[in-house]
Parts: structure tokens; C-alpha cells; sequence
């Protein structure tokens, strides 16, 4: 059977964190109810559709999944194994934020297949969580932690961020000493992007936002990745470090760029070399009905030359690179030929490095590597 990635968007958080962009809403739990049976009537209506697939990774995302109850995701997960053939102990994913998870809903996770927590720290220092507006502190986060360990949670990343306003160096050295420390299988560590209309893009557009210049993030990245693998993490993406064979599978999915299907508010979809995403308006996507097609928007139909021109990039955000013999059996033709200009002018600038296997992005190409990615995009 042909294998498909599953994304289940929760778009309800307690509070919106000051950076975030995200599909998300706080104080709308009292829609909570309704919601969960608009995406349990999106993903029956799905069920001969993907008849042909078998589901070989899980993600629920948000938001923030674990705000909501049991009762509401005993729903959720019933509606999956009652529609979906899912493989054997496959990846399962939630995420979640400190101060919203208890024993039960940790052990009901455990006791039904969920099988991966995603906690989201961000900052080890409680001056900096409150200045991201987020709901915890750090306290809160080892609490749920190690009750997430007691519990039996083999399978935790703990998402991070760095370059934060009014952030050091010696902040961010401590927030890595101190999670290293607790041994979690995965770590996400992302640089902070001031995006559109969120709370930090108008304190940074009026001027009080103060950001650590560019050479700070940098070295701030660099000694995340030299650390994490002094400890014997693998740097396996961009952003993304894990201990041996704890890898994201659902995300290295999207890296690969492989077939998924997103359920919920906002949820994007890539199926059969069509992209497409539900609404983002929460009241349309409540009262819509499954059985009309204009419920998602087509985005593209992707021809060979955008599949081609995505798999490049997407995969080159691993540190392993492209697999020439993969690339060239999937498109009948190699990347080498394919992109021979681009190929050379990178490796003349030193961002890619290529061998008789794989093509791959330099140290240097790393921290460029929108630089790179722009020279794969389609005319």
C-alpha cells in the first residue's frame, strides 16, 4: 500500500504567544466542542478516499492539542482507528505546552498510541518566558517533564527557541546545559522570525523590540549545533537535533516531500501532485458541509517541475542532503544534470557540497540557505 502522513490541526491555545502566526486562537474554548465534531466529521468523509493509503505517521498540532480534554480526544483517536489503516507502531505525535498536561491525559496518550510528546519550552529563564507571553515557567515545564518520564514517555522533543529579544548568549548556553541535562530524545531549535501582525512585529515596527544583531543569533546557532553534538545529538535538519533513530518521522516526510493529509482549520494537504488547505475562518469551518468540494482550496496542481524544484529544497534542508540515486529514480533524470549551473555557481560560492551520492548545503550554506534554496525555486 502506499504510505501517507497525517497532520490534525487544534487551533485553541489558553494564550497567544506574543511571536506566533499560527492558525490559533485563545479564549474560543467554548468552541471546542463543536470543532472536534466538525474535524470528526472532516476525516469520516475522507475514509474511501484514502482507502488505498496506510497512515504511516500521526501529528496533532495546534495550537495547543493538549488543552483539550480526554472526552474530546478519545474522539479524535476513535475516529482514526475506526477509518484509517494505520501502520504498527507508528510515530505518533502530540504537542503540547507546559501547565496543560496532567497524569491522566499523559497516560491516556501512553495507553492509546500516542507515543511522541512535543513539549514547547522555549527559553529556560522565566524573565524570557514571560516576555514571549507564554503561560508557564520553568518550574511547570520540569514538573510536566519528568511526569511525562514517570509515566513511560520514551519518545519527548522539547522545542526551543533562540535570538529572543534581549537574549544572551550565556542565556541561550544555559537553556541548552540545563535540557541536555535531562536527556530528551529530540530538541527543536529554532531562530526567532518577527512575523506579520503579531504582537512582536508592532513593538519591533514602533521601535522597542530589541533583537541580538545577526552575528549574535549566528553564534547562538553555531554553538547549539557544536554542543548538541558533543552530547551526542545528530544534527539531522536545519533546525532539528536527535539522539540515534530518534529522528521525526513525520517530519522527515515533509522534508522528503511525500504525500500527507491535513485535517482541521487551515490544514494543507499535498495528494496525488495536488496541494490544497482547508479555510481558515473558524465559523466557516464549524458549519461547513463535508460533502462539498469548495470546503478546501485547490493551491496548485504541481507539475513535474514544481515537484522536482521542491524536492531540492525541501531536502536540502537535511544535513544528509539529496540522494542523487533517489532523486534520479523518482524523476528519471539526475539533479546533477538537471541543475548543473546552479550546482556549479553554489559550490564555487562554497554552500553546497557534492559528492558521487549526495548533494548537501555547507556549513556556510546552512546559514544561507534561503540564498540556496532561491536558486531551485521554479522561473
Amino acid at each position: 500500500m502506499k504510505e501517507l502522513g497525517m497532520y490534525i490541526h487544534i487551533p485553541f491555545c489558553i494564550q497567544k504567544c506574543f511571536y506566533c502566526d499560527f492558525c490559533s486562537f485563545a479564549n474560543r474554548k467554548h468552541l471546542i466542542p463543536e470543532y472536534i465534531n466538525a474535524l470528526t466529521e472532516e476525516m469520516k468523509s475522507w475514509k474511501e478516499k484514502l482507502k488505498e493509503y496506510r497512515i504511516k505517521s500521526i501529528f496533532i498540532g495546534g495550537g495547543t492539542p493538549s488543552i483539550i480534554s480526554i472526552d474530546e480526544m478519545d474522539k479524535v483517536l476513535r475516529t482514526i482507528y475506526l477509518n484509517f489503516d494505520c501502520k504498527k507502531n507508528l510515530e505518533f505525535s502530540i504537542e503540547s505546552n507546559p501547565g496543560t498536561l496532567e497524569k491522566e491525559k499523559l497516560a491516556y496518550y501512553l495507553n492509546n498510541n500516542i507515543n511522541r510528546l512535543s513539549i514547547g519550552l522555549q527559553a529556560w529563564q522565566d524573565n524570557l518566558l514571560k516576555s514571549l507571553g507564554r503561560i508557564h515557567n520553568q518550574e511547570v515545564f520540569l514538573e510536566n517533564f519528568l511526569l511525562a518520564r514517570e509515566i513511560g514517555f520514551k519518545n519527548i522533543n522539547i522545542d526551543l527557541m533562540f535570538g529572543l529579544p534581549e537574549q544572551t548568549l550565556t542565556q541561550w548556553q544555559e537553556t541548552l546545559y540545563n535540557i541536555v541535562a535531562l536527556r530528551p530524545e529530540h530538541i527543536s531549535a529554532y531562530s526567532l522570525k518577527i512575523e506579520e501582525n503579531t504582537v512582536f512585529d508592532k513593538l519591533y515596527e514602533s521601535g522597542v523590540l530589541q533583537l541580538p544583531s545577526e552575528e549574535q543569533d549566528r553564534a547562538m546557532y553555531h554553538f547549539a549545533i557544536d554542543y548538541l553534538q558533543e552530547h551526542e545529538y545528530i544534527h539531522y535538519e536545519i533546525s532539528n537535533f536527535s539522539t540515534k533513530g530518534k529522528e521525526c518521522i513525520h517530519n522527515k516526510m515533509y522534508w522528503n516531500n511525500e504525500e500527507y493529509i491535513g485535517f482541521g482549520l487551515g490544514a494543507h494537504s499535498c495528494l496525488g501532485k495536488v496541494r490544497f488547505s482547508n479555510t481558515k475562518d473558524l465559523n466557516e469551518y464549524i458549519n461547513k458541509d463535508n460533502e462539498r468540494e469548495i470546503d478546501y482550496i485547490i493551491e496548485e496542481k504541481m507539475s513535474q517541475k514544481d515537484e522536482i524544484a521542491e524536492t531540492m529544497f525541501l531536502g536540502l534542508r537535511m544535513i544528509d542532503g539529496i540522494e542523487i540515486e533517489r532523486f534520479t529514480k523518482r524523476f528519471s533524470c539526475s539533479p546533477l544534470k538537471l541543475y548543473r549551473h546552479e550546482i556549479c555557481k553554489l559550490k564555487e560560492e562554497g554552500l553546497i557540497h557534492v559528492d558521487g551520492k549526495k548533494i548537501r548545503l555547507t556549513r556556510k550554506g546552512i546559514d544561507l540557505s534561503n540564498q540556496v534554496f532561491v536558486d531551485f525555486l521554479p522561473d
